[in-house]
């Protein structure tokens, strides 16, 4: 634990650096795509803020100057397999979006969608010293929630503190200054296999990049592609990747729960092509040219050619009709949801006030997924994209973008993280308290 709260302390510092010279790189390195934005800082205290009205997530304080995708390579389930590919990948994606941008960058904040993310919810409590609450309570609090035993080899990601009580008034935001005798906070930890955090770290060292930031995809594309109304009275977003699905879960403009499928878009085109024996690139051109999860009676009589390049002219002739495709890829499209509707269910999303579902990611595009989604998952589903951001090309603006987005909006606005506040004195009476202090009146 120590050793990460060095790291994020490090990384914070580096973001900040990074951020005072005015540009930084987005990274998102999925397993279909690695898609690299350059954002280029704007003091957000320009003048340009009419009074009383604040700029809508934070976006006028960057502008998208640069983007650029590539086909991934050597990630398998959101996670790095390959080390010399996913280096090649993400060497290509960051020069492209530097050549658009006409300047070069050595810092990115990246996010990722494997490493078996868990979720726990912690609760601490404290004894106000005084009858107001001061920083140092706050971070008092903090500090006392009980961390649970994550096992060997994992490490926290995320740690948000997500509601202040103070006596028996609760929901609150931020309770410093209000008066009371016992202040509790309740605190959500997202921990993530370290082994996969190592790799990509080692990753971008290689591409002589330096890491200012981690994110969990879910978590970013839940920020970009949900509403603020759906964040604030509880909605899940299910953000369908390629190799993988992540869910996450979000209340009062808090992430309380992430998890994932090992199970995407990437396994759909896997059973294509094994069904109708074409190559994976055959596959994913007819799943996103004729794919579906509903077939009408006119499927029957819509013939696909397949093509193909074997040198057998029988075989390279074949048709197949719609119907067939569809009755190949619904299976499996049935099982994705239903494991995700196992993760919701688990996590208790039915207890939540208002129970919408925004699907994302690439493979949400395939038609007829959200009457299908609304079917298996029972809840009221729509179709997210991502905000609009400034400077943000046409071509990026798509679903498969949510996460890249997301991150965006991270940079600009980075939640205050727990390790930001105090990890303090009992634990490591070598940290002054006062250091932790310092940072926090500087930065919350």
């Amino acid at each position: 634990m120590k050793d990460l709260y060095q790291t994020q302390r490090a990384m914070r510092n580096i973001r900040k650096a990074a951020m005072q010279r005015g540009v930084i790189a987005i990274l998102d390195i999925g397993s279909s795509k690695v898609g690299c934005l350059i954002l280029r800082l704007e003091d957000a205290s320009g003048g340009r803020e009419v009074e009383g009205v604040g700029s809508m997530a934070g976006q006028s304080s960057f502008r998208v100057i640069g983007a650029a995708t590539t086909r991934s390579r050597g990630v398998r389930l959101g996670e790095i397999s390959v080390m010399n590919e996913t280096e090649r990948a993400i060497r290509t994606a960051v020069q492209s979006a530097q050549k658009m941008a006409g300047v070069r960058v050595d810092h990115v904040i990246a996010c990722f969608s494997g490493a078996e993310p868990r979720s726990y919810g912690l609760a601490g409590d404290w004894e106000l010293q005084d009858s107001v609450v001061s920083e140092q309570d706050v971070a008092q609090v903090l500090a006392s929630c009980e961390v649970p035993d994550v096992g060997e080899g994992r490490e926290v990601l995320h740690a948000q503190p997500v509601n202040f009580a103070l006596d028996h008034r609760s929901g609150l935001g931020d309770p410093r200054g209000q008066i009371g005798n016992r202040l509790s906070c309740d605190l959500h930890m997202m921990t993530v296999d370290a082994a996969v955090v190592q790799n990509l770290i080692y990753c971008l060292k290689r591409c002589d990049l330096e890491l200012a930031g981690m994110a969990s995809s879910a978590y970013v594309s839940g920020i970009s592609s949900l509403v603020e109304d759906e964040q604030e009275l509880g909605a899940a977003c299910i953000d369908l990747g390629g190799g993988s699905t992540g869910i996450s879960v979000f209340m009062k403009k808090h992430m309380i729960y992430a998890d994932s499928v090992r199970m995407g878009g990437d396994h759909v085109t896997s059973d294509i092509s094994k069904g109708l024996q074409v190559p994976l690139t055959t596959a994913e051109r007819i799943k996103t040219k004729f794919g579906g999860v509903h077939a009408t009676g006119m499927d029957d009589r819509e013939m696909i050619e397949i093509g193909g390049d074997s040198g057998d002219w029988e075989k390279d002739r074949r048709q197949v009709s719609r119907t067939e495709v569809i009755g190949i890829m619904r299976p499996r499209v049935e099982e994705i949801l239903e494991e995700a509707r196992a993760r919701l269910d688990a996590a208790g999303f039915d207890h939540l006030p208002s129970q919408q579902i925004v699907l994302t990611g690439g493979a949400s595009q395939i038609p007829g997924l959200d009457g299908l989604a609304a079917r298996i998952l029972g809840q009221r589903v729509r179709l997210g994209r991502p905000l609009r951001v400034q400077g943000l090309p046409q071509a990026a603006t798509g679903p498969a973008f949510s996460s890249a987005v997301g991150l965006c909006l991270f940079a600009a606005n980075p939640q205050d993280e727990w390790w930001d506040f105090d990890i303090p004195t009992e634990r490591y009476p070598a940290r002054s308290l006062k250091r932790a202090m310092k940072w926090f009146k500087d930065n919350w």
